[in-house]
């Protein structure tokens, strides 16, 4: 019975022995697991961080370059309202001018009928 229960004991001391093999094994390919999971989570934040960094450097370029439009847009707008009271200026010159040029042409006409009228008149 010794025999017996020597090789029971043998056979089940090396049972364990296996059995704790293949936990170790077991740990180890879940400690690599977790070591290759927390790598790549920490590769995916970086990417996501790296992804954030860009979007707010655009935003910023983004934001700049529509300060730049708006001023550039304000600027062509006071352009265009001094060109507009340029040309009401020109215009009301140009009718200033014309209204001389009236004015001037019916006394040069009075000018010349007055002779005539007078040769008219005394005759």
């Amino acid at each position: 019975m010794s025999a017996e229960t020597g090789s029971a004991g043998d056979n089940f001391s090396a049972q364990v022995d296996e059995a704790e093999r293949k936990l170790k094994e077991l740990m180890d390919a879940a400690a690599e697991a977790e070591r290759r999971a927390t790598a790549e989570i920490r590769a995916l934040e970086q990417d996501l961080e790296k992804e954030r960094e860009a979007k707010e450097r655009a935003i910023a370029t983004a934001e700049e370059r529509l300060a730049e439009i708006e001023a550039q847009a304000d600027t062509a707008e006071k352009r265009v309202e001094a060109a507009e009271k340029r040309a009401e200026e020109a215009a009301q010159a140009v009718a200033d001018e014309q209204a001389r040029a009236r004015e001037g042409a019916a006394a040069w006409l009075r000018e010349q009928l007055d002779p005539s009228r007078r040769g008219a008149e005394s005759r």
